[in-house]
This record gives C-alpha cells, structure tokens and sequence, in this order.
C-alpha cells in the first residue's frame, strides 16, 4: 500500500455513484508513451489485475491508482548531439545558432532522440475516504501530489474542492518541542532517525541515523536555531514512519503485531481474492486511527479547517478491527474513542 502519503481535506464533494466514477476514469485510462511522446499519465486498476475495476471500493473507502510513464533521453547524449548539430549548421552557414534558434534546434535532437529512449512507469495509489473527508495520496512530494489532486478535480467531478491538511502548530514546531523536551506525545515513541537544518541561505544539515536522540546535543543544534526538517516515530506500537515539516508522512510501515494480528483474517480470504480488499482494510484501518491521534499531537486541526472537536487518539487495541469488517465508517470528527 503506501510507503509515502500527503494527505488532503475534502471541504466539499458531491460524490458521483461508484459507476460514474468508473466511467469517468475510463475516460481517462492509461495509455503507453507514443514513439516521440516524453510523458503519459492514466488511471490504472489499483487491484493489479488489467481487467479489474479502475474504481475499488472496500469498506467505504474508494481505492484508485495513477500510472505515470517518463521517456527521457540522458542530458550527455543530448549535449553531445546537440554540438555535432551546431556546428554542422555553422560550417554550412557560417553563422552559429543561438537563442530560440539554438532552442529549436534542441528540441528536435530531443524530439529525434525519443523513439529509442526507454521508458519508466511510476504508480501513485490514491485513497478517498468520503465518511472522514479525506484524500490520501501516496507521494513523498507535496509537488508530486498536487499534480495527481489536480486530475483528480478535473475528473471525479462533484463540485471537488480539496486543501491540504493544516494543524495548528507546524511539524517542525512540534518536534522540536518534542525533541528539547525528549519526550514524544501520548501514543508516540521517538525512533532513532532525524534531520535538522538551519534555516538560513547556507541550509546547514545535521543527520542522525540508527542513533538515539534523547541526547544534549540533539537539543543543543535546536537551542542554536536549527529545525527538524524529518523525525522517525512510531504509533501505538503498531505503525512506524518519518514525519516531515510539510506534514508528509514517510517509510510508512505496520509492525509485526499489526501484521501477525492479520495473519488469520488473510487465511478466510475467498478463493478469488488476491489479498487486495484484506491488505486494504487492513492498512486503512490503521491510518484512519493514526492520523487524528497525529492531529491531536500537533494542535489539532488549523482552525479554517476544522469543523468539529479534534477527535482522541483510539487506542491500540481498538486500531486492528477499525474499518476491516464495517462500511459504516465514522465521519472525521466522531471517531470513536
């Protein structure tokens, strides 16, 4: 599922059936780079399978997947290319091309060049959940993720408006908090990874990794001005990742109790599921008990988005069954506690 993921608050949709949606995908369906083309995007079936739905449904939550494909032709073949042409032109006119002539002329060394570059395929899993008024997007970029946000407005229609999440007080606030106090928030344990940079044009960087961070010297590079760009926490003993300063949540991963507490309910899968709705529900149930204990860490929501009380962390034991089995999903502010 998600290794990455920004995710975005839903301020309004009125949302088409899961067949209009479906429609409205296969309209737009992923379709391989043509000889000379540089960049393809579509919508792919998040299940895998090329015959599957490009709309998944499970439990509530709607499962989609962008396949992006690249074709780029390396800058020293380019540069290479590109002086051989000029130099011909020259030696036949005796002027050399420069500007928007020499701009054209690369854009058809490019152009030529395309049709033997070998292309890459990237996919960007996206997951809607209507009932907590969110969107999740698995990138690590807030560049990247605005890019498929984007699409998805042109395409789901409804009216979609979409803003990014904003708590109260900032990633990097809170962690250094955190990290001066050397105690993380209730339901959080502080791993052994950080990054600190200073804030100024020379970007001054300080790494830890594999290393304990409950050290004077930590708080000493935040007491001189640096800030937590990235810190590694884990959740309730069950999901690790790395926090960053744009709210991006990173190396997203469930701990073996997660996991082994699944391993049964993955056994009574029917004998045409390939593991797709079980990994679904399982991974979604987990981050949807995550996150507001996250938005509590840090605040609670930002107060132009904020439509209710910041709702309380769920305890562990309540996180492995969260959405695995109900569709009757809880809205964002009546999770329940």
């Amino acid at each position: 599922m998600f290794k990455n993921a920004l995710v975005y608050q839903i301020e309004h949709w009125d949302q088409p059936s899961l067949t209009e949606i479906e429609d409205r995908l296969s309209g737009a369906r992923f379709v391989e780079c043509g000889a000379t083309q540089p960049l393809s995007a579509g919508w792919v079936a998040p299940r895998g399978n090329q015959h599957a739905a490009l709309a998944e449904s499970v439990g509530g939550q709607l499962m989609l997947k962008l396949c992006t494909e690249t074709k780029a032709v390396p800058g020293s073949v380019v540069k290479t290319q590109l002086q051989a042409q000029l130099d011909a032109i020259e030696q036949q006119t005796g002027r050399r091309p420069k500007g928007k002539q020499a701009k054209e002329v690369k854009e058809a060394v490019v152009h030529a060049l395309l049709p033997r570059a070998f292309p890459k395929r990237t996919d960007t899993l996206v997951w809607l959940d209507p009932a907590a008024r969110l969107l999740w997007v698995g990138a690590g970029s807030t560049k990247k993720a605005d890019g498929v946000v984007m699409q998805l407005i042109e395409l789901l229609g409804g009216g979609l408006k979409l803003s990014l999440l904003q708590t109260e007080l900032s990633p990097a606030t809170a962690m250094s908090t955190w990290l001066t106090e050397k105690e993380a928030p209730a339901g959080f344990s502080i791993d052994r990874e950080c990054e600190l940079k200073q804030p100024d044009s020379e970007k001054a960087c300080v790494r830890y990794t594999r290393h304990t961070l409950d050290i004077d010297e930590v708080a000493e590079h935040i007491r001189q001005g640096k800030l937590p760009t990235q810190l590694a926490l884990t959740w309730a003993g069950r999901v690790s990742f790395v926090l960053t300063e744009a709210l991006t949540l990173k190396k997203i991963e469930l701990l073996d109790v997660v996991l082994e507490g699944a391993g049964g309910d993955a056994g009574k899968a029917g004998a045409d599921d390939d593991g797709f709705d079980a990994d679904v529900a399982l991974f979604t149930g987990e981050l949807r008990q995550l996150l507001p204990a996250l938005v509590e860490a840090l605040g609670g929501l930002h107060e132009r988005q904020a439509s209710g009380p910041t709702p309380a962390p769920v305890p562990a034991a309540a996180a492995s069954t969260a959405a695995a089995d109900t569709p009757d999903v809880a809205p964002w502010d009546e999770v329940p506690a």
